[in-house]
């Protein structure tokens, strides 16, 4: 019987199989940065279509804020998700996840223009 290839080959390929537990954990992560880019997405584009009384500028920006971060927070994901793998199939160290800073940085970026999109309205 022929194994059938898995894909990425390039995480597949190192390492020993891992404890499922911790596969499984992996893909878990994965799917809660995923629905982490969703939720972003979704308050940028219901920032900006239902304006909630705060200043276009600062509404405008705050929501742009989102989108970008939700489009940025898939790339986290399965990045993330490759790289721990790779590290649980080596008996390596975790990585670190590389946009949890920069997702804080945006996130307090919107709070502080929505902030001073309530107070300039």
């Amino acid at each position: 019987m022929t194994q059938r290839a898995r894909f990425p080959a390039s995480v597949f390929s190192v390492g020993s199989e891992p404890d499922a537990r911790f596969s499984l954990a992996n893909e878990r992560t994965f799917l809660a940065w995923i629905r982490t880019g969703l939720a972003l997405l979704a308050g940028g584009v219901a920032l900006e279509a239902l304006g909630l009384g705060i200043h276009p500028g600062y509404r405008f920006a705050a929501s742009l804020v989102l989108l970008a971060a939700g489009l940025l927070t898939p790339f986290q994901a399965w990045l993330g998700w490759k790289a721990t793998e790779r590290a649980l199939r080596k008996g390596t160290p975790l990585p670190n996840a590389l946009l949890t800073l920069p997702l804080a940085v945006a996130v307090l970026i919107v709070g502080v223009l929505v902030l001073l999109g309530v107070v300039q309205r």
